[in-house]
């Protein structure tokens, strides 16, 4: 189950420095900090043009955890909704009044979201997974019969025996559907310009998943007035979505989708709604510095969105009631589900209001707040805040907060609907099967018990996936029905209560730590007024970290100013070694003792193309014969693409010892297809196959190492590297349960890291002389453990490379590399169940030996706003590949660093 909103975590966000004051005099330190303070929580709507101080890097990561949901006790086995998010952003400078800045964020998340909401009394209300005649789990259904009283309450029944309890049961419960990890990535820039006494922004970006495309932008400014103690704040934006809603399979075949069949395509055997929208949003707001303690800030804005506005992946159950049974003590209903319909257009308003007060006894600062917004669907929400920042000496910094949220359901949000009309079933043939039509030909009539199992009217087996079936139903009158209607949970009324804490610890050389946690619940008693579905009541929690970093202008080299002329700096300017390729690991050292450096480290690979064997290619009865040991193949990866950002921290205590830590984050999506000739086990094959493919993501491994100097001459220098590898990555994410089969562990490839506690050698040689440098490596991976707790071993690897490079300028170097790969196949298997579809769920199908051309630049930026900072990107091209067993033929990595020494 996918949905086209993701949830948004709440954690501690990036900080802004203090206020730029250019002309107001003033020597008070406690405006000083109420103006820093202020800019230290989201929510006061600060422009970040009005934000001046040192260029900054940002890189923070979040969890995300929902706690279970009330099903009343039926059983399911699915888990709450998670997600990793890894958010990184930066603010350079470009003059000293003009900025760039950057944002990337990419979220992770699996788990169960609802679906649908129906009556705890409907017939059949869940159905068990049963394995070997156990139940395992089971989850509530979105269609089926419920037994009414007169005055059309639910007669309750047991949700396991689903036997009649002749007791009145009004209680909703929530129809859940599960997921398999899915990511989504927004990257968004910005340049802004300062003047005395205004500024102005633009911005634009995009964000995309598999099934909801995003692009935005945006246009904003300030004008200051009274010596800047007022400020009057405006901005506009524009975001235009495209929703390509990738169905559930399991719950597709149980949902009503008429009102949208002409925005249904069928790609690959996945039924995709199609739909776009667009947003538009104004607002205005002012500043108003009241005293040396105290600010005000006050906002208004407006967004006017319309097109497709529904939420593809939420229904709304119809209990359909035959009129003529009315007056009948007991009343059987017919329940089914349809897609919700919202309206196409949404008009909202929300004013918004910030105070802030230094608390000079505590040197501190309290934040108050107030949000009211309205809308035209009758969801009017209210929203208090409150947080207080705490300094407590030795850079740390507290800061508690509390947040209460209630909001007012939408005017079309019911938790199901009554309908008086007979509803008709399916259509079945003389032989009791089911009737299909083809969506392109309704005059082409397919036969069979469900949309997977088809046959023709010649009897003859049809492939599913290659038609785009549909049942042929005589439905309802869907005049007799409201126009507008939604039982999804976040349209409900609800109020939220919600707390947290962030303590931040500046280290000095312009290097902070941050960690936050925040729970969060969610009910309707909690609402203003009353509430109805406590149903629908959950909770979260939101943990993060983060490490920001200010970097300063190299104080040796000349900047230019706004007026063209430059300000020098008697300092000489300090050598640097050249650095090795991007891709390269471990592969330098800080010279000086107490020297820091903070960096970034991302890598793109790309397979796909043709199966191998060995070095050879191979056809699909190869691979379907031989590459699943006894067993056929059923699928094989058509793609797979695997991203790893990395953070780099690398400290020198002696001039002979540095010390890194390089936290990871993972992601990774694979597209299967299937073999020809292959004969595909019905039961489970969807849940590997269709449009969607199947992604993982989220924290990997974690290196730290210490990197021992051992020769320092001039030209000539050689360090040994002795790391190891944290087991941080998950060794055990699942593929979701579909269509009552157990998806299993997700391959081998996909998971996030190795498991075990691995042992990373690399012995690096580097030289140089005038424009020329050079170096060579020898590196090494030994797990350390038997297995993992999934019940594998990666294989070791060893690897051996060598480059030289050619100084193009004094900042910019050019470099070739080759590299010689050994890796071991996986040792042992999964100890828990896995599909075993095809090449990719065998361990011998994995590992090899491998030769590679690496190709690249390196540029040291030497002076200027961005002195001190360095670049590298190198591309990696496969020359030859020798693989164990049967695997996806390698197409090449991206490797691009980013670091800056303190």
């Amino acid at each position: 189950m996918q949905q086209n909103k993701r949830p948004r975590c709440q954690g501690s966000k990036q900080r802004l420095n203090h206020p730029e004051t250019h002309s107001v005099k003033s020597s008070s330190h406690t405006l000083q900090a109420l103006t820093s303070a202020a800019l230290m929580l989201p929510g006061l709507l600060i422009s970040p043009a009005h934000a001046a101080g040192t260029d900054r890097i940002n890189f923070q990561y979040s969890r995300y955890q929902e706690g279970e949901r009330n099903l009343y006790g039926v059983p399911q086995s699915y888990k709450p909704i998670s997600a990793d998010v890894l958010h990184g952003s930066g603010i350079f400078s470009l003059t000293d009044r003009a900025k760039f800045t950057f944002g990337y964020t990419q979220d992770t998340w699996s788990g169960a979201t609802p679906v649908a909401t129906a009556p705890l009394a409907t017939s059949g209300g869940n159905r068990p997974y049963t394995i070997n005649g156990v139940v395992v789990g089971a989850s509530p259904l979105l269609n089926g019969k419920v037994q009414l009283d007169h005055d059309l309450n639910p007669i309750g029944r047991d949700p396991l025996t689903k036997q009649s309890t002749g007791v009145v049961d009004t209680r909703s419960v929530l129809v859940m559907s599960s997921a398999s990890p899915e990511t989504r990535r927004q990257a968004n820039f910005g340049l802004s310009y300062e003047w005395n006494e205004a500024a102005i922004n633009v911005g634009g970006g995009f964000s995309r998943e598999r099934d909801y495309h995003s692009s935005f932008g945006s246009i904003g400014g300030r004008l200051d007035f009274n010596q800047k103690l007022t400020s009057v704040k405006f901005g506009g934006g524009y975001t235009d979505s495209q929703v390509s809603a990738i169905l559930d399979p399991d719950s597709s075949p149980y949902i009503t989708k008429t009102a949208y069949a002409q925005q249904i395509v069928n790609r690959r055997g996945s039924e995709i709604l199609k739909g776009d929208r667009q947003d538009w949003v104004a607002n205005t707001g002012l500043t108003q510095i009241l005293s040396k303690n105290a600010l005000i800030d006050a906002s208004i804005g407006y967004t006017h969105s319309n097109g497709f506005l529904e939420n593809p992946y939420k229904a709304t159950t119809v209990i359909f009631i035959d009129p003529t049974k009315l007056n009948d003590n007991l009343i059987v209903g017919d329940v089914r589900a349809l897609i919700e319909q919202r309206p196409n257009i949404r008009n909202q308003v929300a004013l918004s209001t910030k105070y802030v007060h230094y608390i000079s006894p505590f040197n501190a600062a309290m934040h108050l707040g107030y949000r009211l917004s309205v809308d035209d669907w009758g969801v009017n929400t209210h929203t208090f805040d409150a947080s207080w920042v705490q300094p407590l000496g030795g850079g740390w910094t507290l800061t508690p907060r509390v947040r209460y949220y209630s909001q007012d359901a939408a005017s079309f949000y019911r938790p199901y609907l009554f309908s008086q009309q007979n509803y008709r079933n399916q259509e079945v043939d003389s032989f009791g099967r089911k009737v299909w039509t083809d969506k392109a030909n309704p005059t082409v009539q397919y036969y069979g018990s469900d949309q997977f199992n088809l046959v023709d009217q010649n009897g003859s087996a049809v492939d599913a996936f290659s038609v785009n079936a549909q049942p042929k139903l005589t439905l309802f009158d869907a005049g007799k029905l409201p126009t507008h209607f939604s039982s999804d949970h976040r349209l409900a009324g609800f109020g939220s209560l919600s707390g947290g804490v962030v303590l931040s610890k500046m280290l000095g050389k312009g290097v902070a730590l941050e960690a936050g946690f925040e729970y969060y619940t969610r009910a309707s008693s909690m609402q203003i007024g009353s509430g109805n579905n406590s149903f629908a009541d959950f909770d979260y929690y939101v943990a993060n970290a983060a490490i920001k970093f200010d970097i300063e202008p190299d104080a040796s080299m000349p900047i230019t100013t706004s007026s063209g002329s430059s300000t020098a700096h008697t300092h000489s300017s300090l050598h640097h070694h050249k650095i090795p390729p991007a891709t390269v690991m471990f592969g330098h050292m800080l010279d000086k003792p107490g020297d820091f450096m903070a960096g970034y480290r991302f890598m793109y690979q790309w397979t796909g193309g043709n199966m191998m064997h060995g070095a050879h290619k191979v056809s699909d009865q190869t691979i379907v014969d031989q590459a699943c040991g006894n067993k056929d193949c059923q699928f094989t990866p058509q793609f797979m693409d695997m991203r790893m950002h990395m953070v780099d921290l690398m400290y020198a205590p002696t001039k002979w010892l540095n010390v890194m830590l390089m936290p990871t984050f993972m992601d990774m999506d694979m597209n299967l297809r299937q073999l020809a000739g292959a004969r595909v086990d019905a039961s489970g094959a969807h849940s590997h196959h269709g449009a969607a493919g199947h992604e993982s993501g989220a924290v990997g491994d974690t290196y730290f190492s210490s990197l021992i100097k051992l020769l320092d001459i001039p030209g000539h220098r050689v360090h040994v590297n002795l790391g190891f590898s944290a087991p941080t990555g998950k060794t055990d994410i699942k593929i979701r349960r579909s269509f009552n089969a157990d998806g299993g562990l997700i391959h081998f490839g996909m998971q996030l890291g190795s498991g075990t506690w691995d042992f990373t050698p690399s012995l690096t040689y580097l030289g140089e002389y005038n424009r020329w440098s050079w170096g060579t490596q020898i590196s090494g991976i030994k797990r350390m453990e038997d297995r993992n707790q999934s019940g594998y071993r990666l294989g070791d690897m060893f690897q051996a490379t060598g480059w030289g490079g050619l100084d193009l300028a004094r900042w910019l170097t050019a470099s070739v590399r080759g590299v010689y790969t050994w890796q071991d196949e996986i040792h042992r298997d999964f100890n828990q169940y896995n599909a075993r579809i095809g090449p990719m769920d065998f361990p011998r199908n994995y590992g090899g030996q491998f030769w590679d051309m690496g190709f690249g630049v390196n540029a040291q930026i030497p002076g200027g706003r961005f002195a001190g900072n360095r670049l590298g990107i190198e591309w990696v091209q496969p020359i030859r590949s020798d693989f164990n067993g049967y695997q996806l033929n390698r197409q090449g990595m991206l490797s691009a660093t980013w670091s800056y020494q303190f």
